[in-house]
């Protein structure tokens, strides 16, 4: 494997007055902004890329983003080298845990941010395997051979009743005042291949872009400020954030 290029971008919308996405590549925080860059797997030991939807009052649902991108960059990095793909997801499983515990802890604390919380997706890429992590409704997707597949599920009580379009009521996240949390954690690596392009995102694209305009426009070389475009476009109800990552 070559390279993987990446571009970023989020943006504010047309409707909110804040942005309460935000997103990590590699080592760099994006948020009302773009970005890109080249990573190249077979000369790092791992990187994470990752977004966040905030939620919450005011600004809160910036706060709860903002914490977890910052703690999950500090951990990725602090991970020990060696660790096999169960030792892993435990590992990350504990993090999901404590930073849920930080979250709902600083909302009691201050009023301002009662209940604030976020989703998360992440693509991993750790000791020359590829992962994908996913918590609450943002999501994964990969195009191949012309094809648009989402690899995440929703984390959404429409979903959960075998619905397939989105929900705005997800059933999980991290904060936001819940008891409990989880996160999808799957290898995908002998998947992973050059070509293959990956789309992380918010609800903020895919409820206003449809799957299928996702796709051509993928096809035709978009960048991810390209597809926060096309969702501002069509109206920009909330914040859109997006990595599109090509395999090269």
């Amino acid at each position: 494997m070559s390279k993987i290029v990446l571009t970023a971008a989020s943006r504010v919308g047309c409707v909110r007055s804040n942005n309460e996405d935000m997103i990590l590549a590699y080592d760099t925080f994006v948020r009302s902004d773009i970005y890109q860059t080249e990573l190249a797997p077979d000369n790092l030991d791992r990187f994470i890329i990752a977004v966040a939807d905030g939620m919450g009052g005011h600004n809160a649902g910036e706060v709860a983003s903002e914490l977890v991108m910052q703690n999950l960059k500090f951990y990725i990095n602090d991970l020990p080298k060696g660790l096999a793909s169960g030792e892993l997801e435990e590992v990350m499983n504990e993090w999901l845990q404590s930073i849920h515990q930080t979250v709902n802890a600083r909302g009691r604390s201050n009023k301002a941010l009662s209940d604030m919380g976020t989703t998360l997706v992440a693509l991993l890429y750790y000791g020359e395997r590829f992962f994908w992590l996913n918590c609450g409704d943002s999501r994964l997707y990969r195009l191949r051979n012309g094809q648009l597949k989402q690899l995440t599920t929703d984390h959404s009580l429409i979903n959960e009743n075998g619905e397939k379009k989105h929900s705005n009521y997800i059933t999980n996240c991290i904060g936001a005042g819940c008891d409990d949390t989880f996160i999808d954690m799957i290898e995908f690596t002998s998947d992973f291949q050059p070509g293959d392009t990956y789309v992380l995102c918010t609800d903020g694209l895919n409820d206003m872009v449809p799957d299928d305009i996702i796709r051509d426009m993928l096809m035709n070389g978009a960048t991810a400020n390209a597809l926060c475009e096309e969702a501002i476009n069509a109206g920009g109800f909330d914040n859109v954030s997006v990595c599109v990552l090509r395999v090269e």
